[in-house]
């Protein structure tokens, strides 16, 4: 299995995120712009995902929350820049439990070949803030997330 590769530099109020993924391009793009499929992936495991708005081009909003098994809600919240393709994805992330702390995400997709390297970086307003987000357990949400997702490709991707 593909492993998530997470850096986050001292001092710099950045994350990046890779992993490659054993399926094509367009379907792990289609994995992160269709709401469907993103409800099937994105977050812990143990937390249902409920896609409240999602308006895939630029200016577009979405808004989704995750629910905990005790019934704790978790909203998060942005905006898309430019209109999402193949090539990337551009969108401000806002987690609802801490509001005006807002990060601009950007993933791209790269062919290797058949094989996919999925890249993310989020740059956050501050070290503060970045640090904050990993404290808050974000290494292991985006290491299930990403498993939850080769599953999802798994299921989807074409036998060869």
């Amino acid at each position: 299995m593909a492993k998530t590769q997470i850096t986050a530099k001292p001092g710099v109020p950045q994350v990046l995120m890779t992993r490659e993924f054993d399926a094509p391009r367009d379907l792990i793009f289609r994995a992160h712009n269709d709401p469907e499929l993103l409800a099937q992936w994105l977050g812990p495991r143990n937390m249902a995902m409920t896609i409240e708005l999602y308006e895939g081009r630029d200016g577009g909003r979405w808004h989704f929350t995750h629910k905990d098994p005790d019934g704790n809600e978790f909203g998060f919240r942005g905006v898309f820049h430019g209109d999402p393709s193949i090539d990337g994805i551009v969108r401000t992330f806002e987690f609802e439990g801490a509001p005006g702390n807002v990060s601009l995400e950007t993933a791209t997709f790269e062919d290797r070949g058949g094989k996919t390297l999925l890249t993310m970086n989020a740059v956050y307003q501050s070290v503060e803030a970045r640090d904050a987000m990993i404290e808050s357990g974000m290494e292991d949400g985006v290491n299930q997330s990403m498993a939850r997702l080769d599953e999802l490709v798994a299921r989807l991707a074409p036998v060869r």
